[in-house]
């Protein structure tokens, strides 16, 4: 995902290449939480269940192959394809820590799954924020 506008001052000047660093060097092309590889079309089920081509079986959520394989009419029912893209993501959501350790190689449905908590809290915060300032300015929550 790119980085907003208003963000980039929060990132480092080599971050594109520190990014690729971190998702090829580090992770060799592959998600650091379930094991998806970059660029490949991916079969999954929708709910983090997905196919690996490489070893031939299904793996969950977490990359771990399934003890039970989903069955043919189960798959041929919900099967999607979906294009991986691997993205660099603070652990931490700090941008301002900028060590290896704090670095993670995600694909996309890992990576939204990491930041859903941190959104919701951004989200929460913005809500009250902007009633803050409409009871500020409009009266108590905008009445006249």
């Amino acid at each position: 995902m790119p980085i907003r506008r208003e963000h980039r001052f929060f990132y480092p000047i080599d971050w594109p290449q520190l990014s690729a660093m971190i998702r090829f060097a580090r992770a060799k092309g592959a998600c650091e939480q379930c094991g998806r590889p970059h660029g490949k079309l991916a079969l999954h089920l929708g709910d983090g269940r997905w196919w690996d081509a490489a070893a031939g079986r299904w793996r969950d959520g977490a990359g771990r192959p399934l003890k039970a394989q989903p069955a043919a009419s189960e798959v041929a029912a919900v099967v999607r394809r979906t294009r991986v893209y691997l993205a660099t993501g603070h652990r931490n959501h700090d941008t301002s820590e900028n060590g290896p350790g704090n670095f993670a190689a995600w694909c996309q449905r890992c990576h939204i799954l990491h930041d859903g908590p941190e959104h919701r809290r951004r989200r929460h915060a913005t809500l009250h924020r902007r009633r803050a300032l409409g009871d500020l300015f409009l009266g108590a929550y905008g009445r006249p």
